[in-house]
């Protein structure tokens, strides 16, 4: 029997409001967990249900789990200067609602989106505690779980890709890895269609990580990404790694001394330079029949076309 009554954690931030989006669309009733001193309140849709609560509020959580049928783990933090910034979000909160369905011996589907940078979590703090969020779930949990590994995600409320795909939708490109680097892209909205797509088919995907794009074999160069975003001749400066790694501790000294979370770190850079961010949705799709619907081209022209679906 497919779940009904869902709970999202990181319901306001950019894949959380599309999943909103997507899962009230699909007629489950959602209720998403925001932190009480989260601003962010404003960006739930109306019809959503909400519990302010911190993750780690266990005396306020635990009588509220059995009234849900599954459970979205997509809170995340990606900003920061060490692996205590990213602790909280990406492996406290995850561990400690592993511990509450535990304990009230719970046979919810959990559903954790993580990253494809836990593939690799030697690169940067991020990528360690993504990790460290997906081995919190798969080690402990005694109920059904699954992990998303998604890549880079773009569409809209994307803050991160979108000024490079801005830039590239003007027929530049600032290449911050090697020439020959390829990543494979995920618009949100296939992201939350995935999502749905394991709330019909939860059971073929218990104690499963999965990987997921947009379907295009090899994923994408820079000149590619070029080209899908409209440019006939793109033009792609390679920024030396040298001078990307300098920017970046300044970066850091910077946060440190103004007090703002930082994005480009060294440990970003390590990420940025790796010649190959690629996966597949193969395994996914013979689990679930999901299959992406968006790429590349169909993606950048509605989120730049002012008249567009998006």
């Amino acid at each position: 029997m497919s779940p009904r009554r869902v709970l999202l954690t990181g319901a306001t931030g950019f894949i959380g409001q599309r999943l909103q989006k997507a899962l009230l669309e699909a007629g489950f009733e959602l209720t998403a967990l925001i932190r009480p001193s989260s601003r962010r309140s404003a960006r739930l849709a109306p019809r959503c249900r909400r519990i302010e609560a911190e993750l780690a509020d266990s005396a306020k959580l635990e009588p509220l789990l059995p009234e849900f049928d599954a459970v979205i783990y997509a809170a995340g933090s990606v900003r920061g200067r060490g692996i205590e910034d990213f602790q909280a979000a990406n492996v406290d909160g995850v561990a400690g609602l592993v511990e509450l369905l535990n304990r009230a011996e719970s046979e919810q589907p959990f559903l954790l989106v993580s990253s494809l940078a836990a593939s690799r979590p030697e690169l940067s703090d991020y990528a360690a505690s993504k990790r460290a969020g997906e081995d919190a779930l798969g080690e402990s949990a005694r109920f059904p779980w699954t992990i998303f590994r998604p890549p880079a995600v773009y569409g809209p409320g994307d803050r991160e890709m979108r000024p490079i795909l801005r830039m590239a939708s003007r027929g530049l490109l600032a290449r911050p890895g090697p020439a020959l680097q390829r990543l494979s892209l995920i618009h949100v909205d296939d992201l939350a269609r995935a999502v749905l797509a394991w709330l019909e088919h939860w059971d073929a995907c218990r104690g499963r990580s999965f990987t997921l794009d947009d379907g295009r074999p090899g994923g994408y160069d820079w000149e590619s990404i070029g080209r899908a975003a409209g440019s006939r001749q793109p033009r792609i400066l390679g920024i030396p790694r040298p001078l990307l790694g300098a920017t970046a501790r300044l970066n850091l000294l910077a946060s440190r001394l103004l007090g703002y979370l930082p994005m480009l770190t060294p440990g970003k850079v390590r990420e940025l330079t790796q010649d190959d961010w690629l996966c597949d949705n193969s395994a996914l799709s013979r689990a679930t029949g999901w299959t992406p619907a968006i790429d590349l081209e169909t993606g950048l022209r509605r989120l730049f076309n002012p008249g567009g679906s998006s």
